[in-house]
């Protein structure tokens, strides 16, 4: 027979697990919806509004519902907004991509014009405007031209920091855009336009919900010339290093879930800010176990939140943005 004091444990980590309030006490990682970005789709024909398909509760908006939209956001906490525009033409030159009178550009300005503290980030890239859906311009082969790309990023960008946006957030994958951005913009007076890079984005079998909400699926090929190889750290450090000696005030990891390894390395690495985003697909998969009835779809979006901040996170792009605030704001 083993006597009782033996079997007493020294040590009792369960002390501080008795009750919420305990364990708030002592938590590690808070995501507070001041940490959290919200995409937002905006369309420029209002017969393109509607639900997305794939991504249930996550909608196509006109201008007027997307600065509606970010009044609610903010009243909710959230202070900042990723802009992703669907023109009504698209062309093998993305022109109206660096119109400014584009759909972006119009709706930063009606944000900034009535709700002048919110962060207006532009996701600058040419898939949602190419009539090709690749995220550059095509040479005479039928490859993306990475240096003629550079080009209408930067007109790009220029118009979107003149309409008021307070980040462009490049996700094309160019080698040399960051550095090509940051000289435009300051040439031109926006120095403190600041540039969130999508430094490490993988070619990830996760993007499908998007391209059917943004209509930016490749009619031919795949954009694995220019996206990351999904095995390879050492060259998303690499990548991370290159922005941000080019000039990123935050780099982007992309997407969340699979790659939080990722985001954990340049969170070590680099003394800048890091963003990941918490992509379509992976919102596609959560909500769809939990509409279901398979997962407690509350505690799963809780817990791949605080995984992403875990990893080390700082900002967190997500469509859960909204829901998370709800409940926690």
């Amino acid at each position: 027979m083993i006597r009782n004091e033996l079997l007493r444990p020294l040590v009792r980590p369960r002390r501080l697990r008795t009750t919420e309030a305990m364990r708030a006490l002592v938590r590690e990682h808070v995501v507070r919806p001041e940490n959290l970005v919200q995409p937002l789709f905006v369309v420029e024909d209002d017969a393109m509004r509607g639900e997305v398909r794939s991504m249930p509760g996550i909608s196509r908006l006109s201008l007027d519902e997307t600065v509606a939209e970010t009044r609610a956001l903010q009243t909710l906490g959230i202070t900042a907004v990723l802009l992703f525009g669907l023109p009504n033409g698209k062309d093998a030159a993305a022109s109206r991509n660096y119109d400014p009178e584009g759909i972006v550009q119009r709706c930063a300005r009606a944000i900034k014009n009535v709700l002048p503290q919110t962060i207006v980030i532009a996701d600058l890239c040419n898939c949602e405007y190419t009539d090709h859906g690749h995220c550059g311009i095509l040479d005479a082969r039928g490859d993306v031209d990475n240096d003629r790309t550079l080009e209408v990023l930067v007109r790009t960008a220029v118009t979107y920091a003149e309409a008021g946006v307070d980040v462009v957030a490049p996700s094309d994958m160019m080698d040399g855009r960051v550095g090509a951005i940051r000289r435009a913009l300051d040439d031109r007076g926006f120095e403190s336009t600041a540039i969130l890079s999508y430094a490490a984005k993988y070619a990830s079998a996760f993007y499908g919900p998007f391209r059917e909400a943004a209509g930016s699926t490749p009619q031919f090929g795949d954009r694995r010339t220019y996206q990351m190889d999904p095995p390879n750290v050492r060259e998303a450090m690499r990548e991370i290093a290159l922005d941000i000696e080019e000039g990123a005030d935050i780099v982007m990891v992309k997407p969340a879930l699979p790659y939080l390894d990722v985001v954990r390395a340049a969170a070590e690495r680099f003394d800048v800010p890091i963003a990941v985003f918490n992509v379509s697909g992976e919102y596609a998969m959560l909500r769809a176990a939990a509409d279901r009835g398979w997962i407690d779809g509350d505690r799963a979006v809780d817990e791949t939140l605080v995984a992403c901040a875990r990893a080390g996170a700082n900002v967190i792009i997500t469509y859960f943005a909204k829901d998370f605030a709800k409940r926690h704001g």
